[in-house]
């Protein structure tokens, strides 16, 4: 037998005595709590053989009474990993509606801490059973064996459930059917993907018991753990009969229903209904009374499994209390694996900001304002496991939306399509307080509160676009689930060339009012408008340069289809750096599997494509250039179908590289421009 003595709850500065206390005690031949005599060999009753001296025999010996999580009907499987996000993975709503199911799939990949219920949000590029995914994993090992970083393929799609591989303790969700799954977003599976079962599954797991059974392999109790496949595979499970499994089903089932029911008043959400300000009017959402029903359902599902493991008393309080030391110790580490800080998550949205956010959202058309007014009952739950919708609740049905819903809003009060005064009627039509200053805020901080909102996992995929001048005292809203190339062209055409005479003709008509004898206070009032007139002259002249070669393909996400724009967002210079930069990588040839680096640079993507079979695949030209072998394995082909100059040809525009040509040129300060300008001369 070995002693074992335990100081680790008592703070830095009390270790000392308490390290003494136990060793007295241990001399003494007296009980102490800090004591463990425990019988080396024992340790090998748990995988790994760790140190965990503290756990009972009844623990340890768990791991040999019960079946482990990996089984015969029972399967845990880490998934993929993409190793370039930015090319593969978008935020759903950021996706064209038309590709979801074809082209773009839920994607689970980890993500904050939350049992029974998470919303899958991401999407991954697995358009033909992930081909350009899996050429672009086998170039990276200059192989054919994508499924080095591609695992488990053949269980995308299963109804199952996933948790984060590391956050701030051990959660289990529900993962609906139709899912791929990643390597930071592992899945468990059962035989035949059976609903109650599943559901009984992810109680169990969930659980406070299950969790102390993970932990102890760890040799360790604290809630910050990397949740490895292999540790939840080696897991010991207990055994479930069928009332059982009817039993924790229906509390999953409850506690499942209860989370999403918060989610429904978060816009980004698949669960999406209404703002929490709007939804009381169709029946408030009882936050505390849901918060305390989840911790009821908890409760009993602790009791449950405890029976099931047969753990008595002191094993419970045991574990019940080393749960609560490590929930104690973590509870202001926020962190999750998303790259989203869960407090500034939370905290997005909420309020007045909510509901201002929606009230834009209707004005685009995007959101229906009849779940509000009772014109429209509130969708009816689905199932756990039912495919996710490419839709939310929130937004309007297919086939019922406005017919003239807008791809162009703008800040400029009296004119028909005032973002302004269509937030105030929406207000209106459904009964709740306009919101006060609503132009200023929207003209200064709704685009910077609208990008943090829909920014998950490192993507910044904001779907309002917010095009203005310096001081933002005119802009331009677009909304990317409604334009086309064109939308531009009208944004010049029909909103700031007229908005440019109109405010010409005022400044004209000021200045012959103000030549002779102007107080102070009017040749200020004349400055402010010469300076408008100026920022709308300059406005209209990027529009100009810009809208030639523009032609958006959602396909290549909402950053690069935005980065061609960076000049007419100088009203929020974070952003604008973000694009630029983004820009930048463009021009370098960084993301030539984009549709916009073909449909500017073809000379230069379409040679790279008879080298690069990913590429040939993103811009439809893999059989062009390669060719599948007997043995599977795809080659370059001796002589392409269709020539290099050919291809470039037919897709080469002398307008768009006109425009480009004007855009780059633009791209360099003027001091800059004078000295290359004054080189070539002299050259």
């Amino acid at each position: 037998m070995t002693v074992f003595l335990r100081v680790l709850e008592p703070s830095v500065d009390e270790k000392e005595g308490a390290l003494l206390t136990s060793i007295r005690a241990l001399r003494r031949a007296s009980a102490d709590s800090a004591t463990f005599d425990v019988a080396p060999e024992a340790f090998h009753k748990v995988p790994g053989s760790p140190f965990a001296y503290w756990v009972s025999e009844r623990i340890r010996q768990a791991f040999s009474d019960f079946a482990s999580f990996q089984s015969d009907d029972r399967s845990a499987a880490v998934g993929l990993q993409t190793s370039d996000d930015f090319r593969f993975v978008r935020a759903w709503w950021e996706v064209a509606e038309a590709q979801c199911g074809s082209r773009w799939f839920p994607f689970a990949k980890g993500g904050s801490y939350s049992p029974f219920y998470a919303d899958v949000f991401l999407m991954m590029n697995w358009r033909d059973d992930g081909a350009e995914a899996k050429a672009w994993a086998g170039s990276l090992y200059n192989e054919s064996h994508w499924s080095r970083i591609l695992k488990n393929t053949h269980l995308y799609f299963r109804p199952g459930l996933t948790w984060p591989l590391r956050t701030n303790g051990l959660s289990f969700r529900v993962m609906p059917a139709g899912c791929v799954f990643g390597h930071k977003g592992p899945a468990a599976f059962i035989q035949d993907n059976e609903n109650d079962a599943l559901l009984a599954l992810c109680a169990v797991i969930n659980s406070t018991a299950f969790g102390y059974f993970v932990s102890v392999q760890l040799a360790r109790t604290e809630l910050a753990q990397s949740y490895e496949v292999g540790l939840i595979q080696q897991t010991p499970l207990p055994r479930l009969v069928a009332d059982t499994i009817e039993k924790l089903s229906s509390l999953a089932r409850r506690a499942w229903s209860l989370k999403r029911t918060l989610d429904t008043t978060n816009e980004t959400s698949h669960a999406f209904e209404l703002p929490a300000g709007v939804r009381s009017k169709v029946g408030a959402i009882d936050v505390p009374a849901i918060e305390r029903e989840l911790a009821d359902l908890q409760r009993e599902i602790d009791e449950l499994v405890f029976e099931l493991y047969g753990l008595g008393a002191e094993d419970r309080a045991t574990i019940e209390a080393s749960t609560k030391r490590a929930t104690s110790s973590s509870e202001d580490d926020a962190s999750s694996d998303d790259g989203v800080d869960a407090d500034d998550e939370a905290a997005v949205g909420e309020g007045s900001d909510a509901l201002r956010s929606w009230l834009v959202g209707v004005a685009f058309g995007r959101f229906d304002p009849r779940l509000a007014t009772g014109e429209r009952p509130i969708p009816p739950e689905p199932e756990p496991f039912d495919l996710l919708p490419t839709r939310s609740p929130g937004m309007y049905p297919e086939g019922e939306e406005p017919t003239d819903r807008p791809d162009i809003l703008v800040d400029d009060e009296g004119h028909p399509d005032d973002l302004t005064a269509r937030a105030l009627a929406v207000a209106e039509r459904v009964k709740v307080d306009a919101p006060e200053n609503l132009r200023a805020w929207l003209a200064r901080e709704f685009f910077p509160l609208h990008i943090k909102m829909y920014s998950k996992s490192r993507r910044k995929a904001p779907i309002y676009w917010q095009l203005a001048t310096p001081s933002a005292s005119y802009s331009v809203w677009l909304y990317i689930h409604a334009f086309s190339k064109d939308t531009l062209f009208r944004v010049q055409n029909d909103y700031v060339a007229p908005k440019l005479a109109h405010e010409e003709r005022r400044l004209d008509s000021l200045t012959a009012e103000l030549r002779d004898g102007a107080t102070a206070a009017q040749r200020k009032q004349l400055a402010a408008q010469e300076a408008f007139v100026e920022e709308l002259r300059t406005f209209l002249d990027e529009v100009k340069r810009v809208a030639p070669l523009w032609n958006p393909n959602l396909d290549d996400g909402v950053i690069i289809n935005f980065a061609p724009l960076w000049r007419l967002v100088p009203q929020n210079k974070a952003w604008q750096k973000e694009l630029k930069s983004t820009w930048d990588a463009l021009c370098e040839g960084k993301y030539d599997w984009a549709h916009l680096a073909m449909h500017l640079w073809p000379e230069r993507v379409v040679p790279k494509c008879a080298k690069d079979r990913s590429l040939a695949i993103a811009h439809g030209l893999e059989d062009v250039f390669w060719v599948e072998g007997t043995d599977g394995k795809w080659t370059a082909r001796k002589t392409p179908t269709r020539s290099i100059e050919e291809l470039v040809r037919e897709r080469t525009s002398p307008a768009v590289k006109s425009a480009l040509k004007s855009l780059l040129e633009a791209s360099i300060s003027p001091g800059v421009a004078r000295r290359a300008a004054r080189r070539k001369k002299e050259l």
